[in-house]
């Protein structure tokens, strides 16, 4: 048998100058302090690799919440509820990485775990068994409500949804999923097929056949879908749903509103799944926003603050009935870095932390005290704000026009406060810090606000 010989000219000449760029950055990456000249040097390579290299789209983005347009926030190192940019400038983190830094930024228990098993071994060689894996997913059995049994783990949000997506069609031959309008379940195809928002879902139709959206909220609606699916002989398969809906702009559901869909859900025989990748390990004021609602899913779907802001990591817990169907074969759905040692380290350390330092618990003290001091800071300025709602530390300041938002976003970066608007809802500003932020930066944050929303020209 003849090797194909490689075509002449076609292996890309690597350069000593390219050669030497990559020196210099890993040189950079060593330093913990940089001078200068290294910060102006970074800012520059940075916006031009943007524009040139990753997305110019972000650049234009960048512009409403950067000082002067000039690009000059490039993010460097972090630390608890705060963040610094490459020149030194600290902010409070209110975005949270939209919700990924739950036990704070670089938690030093999280980093000591997965730097520890980073010394005996980074990934898994995918044959052999891998213990903590294993303990990971006894420890989330015993922490989520009801009877969840089984996990697989996965990278990120997307992935957790369309493995919860993939369990929905193997435990029966029905098609039919219900989402609900200003949902968010992610980008990747399946997920987008949930996804409510047009802007996203249009370049890319037609999406995944079978999905329904109803209105967040509205149980009679939800009753009438149900019992006209089953009148026509097409039964709903499963009810996707955001218990708290995050990019929607942080909508609270009706009282009672989730415990009636699981009793829909229960009389047709169809499944009931959570995408708590936002809600989930403590934002909401309990480890599951689940548990406040007193509602068991069938499948539960977690990311962002899983890894403990360290490392991307996710998982789907169901129950054994729904699970089952990947017993005979576990090859039907896998994911090559899902589960992998330094993940499951760093979201056994999370929990851990989470439990020990009694954070959901914290989150919905200091939430609360956050959602009444901002609603005092907003007194008259009714013309400005039309509501500030949330849970814990899950709160969203929703603006009666995006320019508004926009302009009370930019204002507060420029003072060392970050927060950011919704995917679903532009008029709606997040307010997601650590669950670890102290009541000094509160009460920081809340001064910015109530500053640069003096300052701020209403639109009305």
């Amino acid at each position: 048998m003849s090797i194909q010989q490689p075509i002449a000219g076609q292996q890309t000449a690597v350069t000593e100058e390219t050669q030497a760029y990559i020196k210099r950055v890993l040189q950079l990456i060593e330093k913990s302090e940089v001078t200068k000249e290294d910060a102006e040097w970074i800012t520059k390579e940075t916006v031009e690799g943007f524009r040139e290299n990753v997305n110019p789209g972000f650049l234009e983005y960048r512009k409403t919440v950067t000082q002067g347009g000039q690009f000059a926030a490039v993010e460097w190192s972090d630390n608890g509820s705060c963040f610094k940019d490459v020149n030194g400038k600290e902010y409070i983190d209110c975005l949270g990485g939209f919700g990924i830094y739950n036990v704070g930024h670089r938690n030093p228990k999280v980093v000591k775990a997965v730097e520890d098993q980073l010394k005996r071994q980074a990934l898994h060689s995918q044959d052999l068994l891998d213990p903590l894996r294993a303990m990971l997913a006894k420890i989330l059995e015993r922490i989520t409500p009801g009877d969840l049994k089984y996990s697989f783990f996965t990278n990120s949000g997307t992935e957790s949804v369309e493995a919860a997506l993939k369990l929905v069609k193997m435990y029966s031959d029905r098609t039919t999923i219900i989402a609900t309008t200003r949902a968010f379940h992610g980008k990747t195809l399946g997920a987008l097929s949930a996804t409510a928002k047009g802007m996203f879902r249009k370049p890319f139709l037609p999406l995944i056949a079978g999905f329904k959206h109803l209105p967040f909220g509205d149980i009679e609606a939800m009753r009438s879908t149900f019992r006209s699916a089953a009148a026509v002989g097409e039964d709903i398969a499963a009810v996707l749903l955001e218990p708290v809906q995050g990019e929607g702009g942080i909508i609270l559901p009706p009282p009672d509103y989730l415990r009636q869909v699981r009793e829909l859900c229960d009389e047709y025989g169809a499944l009931l799944v959570f995408d708590e990748v936002q809600t989930g390990m403590g934002r909401t004021g309990r480890m599951f926003a689940s548990e406040l609602y007193g509602v068991v899913p069938d499948i539960l779907c977690l990311a962002k603050a899983f890894g403990g802001g360290v490392m991307p990591a996710g998982a789907v817990v169901a129950k054994e009935k729904v699970f089952k169907s990947f017993f005979p074969n576990p090859f039907m759905h896998t994911t090559t870095f899902g589960g992998n040692p330094l993940a499951c380290a760093a979201a056994i350390a999370t929990i851990d932390v989470l439990l020990e330092e009694k954070l959901p618990e914290r989150a919905a003290e200091i939430g609360l005290y956050f959602l009444e001091e901002l609603r005092k800071a907003s007194m008259g300025h009714e013309d400005k704000v039309m509501e500030i709602r949330g849970i814990g530390l899950m709160i969203g300041i929703e603006f009666h026009q995006d320019e508004v938002g926009y302009e009370v976003s930019k204002g507060m970066f420029d003072e060392g406060v970050l927060v950011a608007g919704t995917l679903i809802n532009s008029k709606t500003i997040r307010i997601e810090p650590p669950l670890t932020i102290s009541k000094d930066d509160v009460d920081r944050v809340v001064s910015t606000f109530r500053q640069v929303l003096s300052r701020t020209n209403s639109l009305v």
